[in-house]
């Protein structure tokens, strides 16, 4: 069963932009966690609302992950130190980049079937 803003299975992306996400022939509007436990509607739109608090359904299955690609939009901004520590002390690698760049390495890697996640804030425009 789908719920409101949750897809059960973790799934490569096939588009982005134009505000959200398409996956599993399916149109998701806004940013988006795609996680071994499914894909999630995410309220993050800004890397100002980065937070570790944001990132409490990522922390929950860190164990299960080895890369968490957080995609920042169009933009690069640095992330909390905090959110860096906290993931490093459960062993996961944090690559903080452009969304775009963000969703084709993170399609890569769950290609190649590794324990990967993402963090994407939606954009307007593909790039």
């Amino acid at each position: 069963m789908i719920e409101a803003g949750h897809y059960p299975e973790q799934v490569g992306l096939d588009a982005y932009g134009n505000g959200g996400f398409r996956f599993a022939g399916m149109s998701h509007r806004g940013s988006l966690l795609c996680l071994p436990t499914g894909m999630f509607a995410w309220d993050v739109t800004a890397p100002a609302q980065l937070t570790l608090e944001s990132l409490t359904p990522v922390l929950a299955i860190a164990d299960d992950i080895d890369v968490l690609f957080i995609g920042l939009g169009h933009d690069i901004a640095a992330l909390d130190p905090a959110i860096r520590q906290a993931f490093r002390e459960r062993n996961v690698i944090v690559e903080a980049i452009g969304t775009g760049g963000a969703v084709r390495t993170y399609n890569v890697l769950f290609a190649e079937q590794r324990a990967v996640a993402a963090a994407l804030i939606a954009v307007d425009r593909a790039r």
